[in-house]
């Protein structure tokens, strides 16, 4: 404990570059994962929309099935899922450790939860436009592309703000594989090397994080939201 409050004394265990790199690959990996995450989860969850009951496909068996799926990843905490789907990490990236052997873990993890947050905004579409939509007869492409994500525009960028925040709580966790990142430098020299200002300088990059996401993503929320 002594050796614990001793340190808190100086921040002479922090090294600027180290704090730097860790800082990038965590936003490296925030990013990247994002970006396929909205790509998958955006079509999963559209998909979940439109074949659930009464919508424009609708298709229970492939619902429930879909639904299932999702379900079961949501269920999987993160650092069991990651270790389950080494093999899977290793065979398409070639390596399970670092920033390119966290992504494919943040992918698989984030994509079911940002499949149901999508499937939650479209359902929050006034059925009436749909409706309006199809009497003037518009596609069923034209009723996705031009009205329901519109339409749902608020909510699919909340969901992307929720899912980024949910990412960087990820990439810390994947640390404990050796994923890199912020919560790699924090295991191995905040909490093995009994360096708790290493740990809390870490802690406060992540809040800081966190904080601009939720800031512009809430912006962006109330710039397309309807008055």
């Amino acid at each position: 404990m002594n050796k614990w409050l001793e340190t808190f004394e100086n921040f002479e265990n922090l090294n600027g570059d180290e704090l730097w790199e860790a800082t990038k690959d965590t936003l490296v990996m925030m990013a990247w994962s994002m970006v396929f995450t909205v790509i998958l989860g955006l079509v999963l969850g559209v998909v979940l929309f439109l074949t659930s009951r009464r919508q424009l496909l609708a298709q229970p068996v492939v619902y429930g099935a879909l639904s299932l799926i999702v379900n079961i990843l949501r269920s999987v905490p993160f650092v069991i899922l990651m270790i389950s789907i080494m093999p899977f990490t290793k065979l398409i990236i070639g390596t399970t450790l670092g920033v390119e052997g966290s992504i494919p873990p943040l992918v698989v993890a984030a994509v079911p939860f940002f499949a149901r947050l999508v499937e939650t905004a479209l359902r929050e579409v006034d059925r009436g436009v749909i409706e309006a939509a199809q009497a003037m007869g518009a596609s069923k492409s034209a009723i996705v592309t031009r009205v329901l994500l519109l339409e749902a525009r608020p909510g699919l960028l909340a969901a992307v703000t929720i899912t980024a925040v949910t990412l960087v709580s990820y990439t810390a966790m994947s640390g404990v594989i050796g994923g890199g990142g912020l919560g790699d430098l924090a295991l191995r020299h905040g909490y093995q090397r009994f360096q708790p200002d290493v740990m809390l300088v870490t802690v406060l990059l992540l809040i800081l994080v966190v904080q601009l996401l939720q800031t512009a993503g809430d912006r962006m929320v109330r710039r397309y939201s309807r008055k």
